[in-house]
């Protein structure tokens, strides 16, 4: 993990702004958050998270989580944001998605960005580990934190407060 230089955390701050409008189109009842995939400070793909499909048939905010069978890891509803940016990426630009960065935000109860937790999805962080993504970027309470994919996947299974 490391911290942004003053003049990374200025450009990322560009898109950590732009991520706060565009979640707030997530459809996610439960949790509104966003992923944009960036290489060479260009946009490659900009994503929301939302069921799957957008299908209605799929959502599953309301459900309690306690009354998912305990093999049912992802307990969310929504395909997550960095998911969709991810599937995105690849079928529109998979020559740029290798070394890429992928930023993430989450809006509070009043749509305003929220501090990121600590690195804990597994299922993001293999397909971006396995995409070649460089690095994650995370909201945090110290500043904006860069992780190398490697080390965020490493973190995500050692989470345990979820």
């Amino acid at each position: 993990m490391r911290i942004l230089t003053w003049e990374e955390a200025i450009q990322a701050e560009k898109y950590m702004q732009e991520a706060a409008k565009v979640a707030l189109s997530a459809t996610c009842e439960r949790s509104k958050c966003w992923s944009v995939i960036v290489k060479n400070w260009k946009i490659i793909w900009t994503w929301f998270n939302s069921p799957a499909k957008n299908l209605e048939s799929q959502r599953r905010c309301s459900c309690d989580k306690s009354s998912y069978h305990r093999k049912v890891t992802d307990k969310t509803c929504c395909i997550h944001a960095e998911q969709r940016a991810l599937f995105d990426a690849l079928r529109n630009h998979p020559e740029e998605i290798q070394w890429a960065t992928l930023y993430f935000i989450r809006l509070d109860k009043d749509n305003k960005p929220s501090k990121a937790w600590k690195p804990y999805c597994t299922i993001c962080s293999k397909s971006a580990l396995e995409l070649w993504i460089k690095e994650f970027l995370l909201y945090h309470e110290e500043w904006i934190t860069a992780y190398d994919t490697e080390e965020y996947n490493t973190l995500s299974y050692q989470y345990d407060e979820l």
